[in-house]
């Protein structure tokens, strides 16, 4: 995955902006606190995959147990 495919939401922004983007949130926050911040990010991601996961698998399994059950 590439760095464009990273920031694809921020749509048309190049790299001198993200970079001063960057920097001011190191200015605002401080060095100590990035990492803390990121951490929280993460996993509020991974959380929300999870969830999408979980959602995806109950719509599938209820689908083939619908098919099951009309097959029958």
């Amino acid at each position: 995955m590439g760095i464009t495919n990273i920031f694809l939401f921020l749509g048309g922004l190049g790299g001198t902006e993200v970079i001063l983007i960057l920097f001011a949130i190191l200015l605002l926050f401080g060095a100590k606190r990035i990492p803390e911040l990121a951490k929280g990010l993460g996993r509020g991601i991974r959380e929300f995959k999870d969830a999408t996961k979980e959602i995806k698998n109950d719509i599938e399994s209820s689908v083939k147990d619908e098919n099951h059950t009309t097959t029958k």
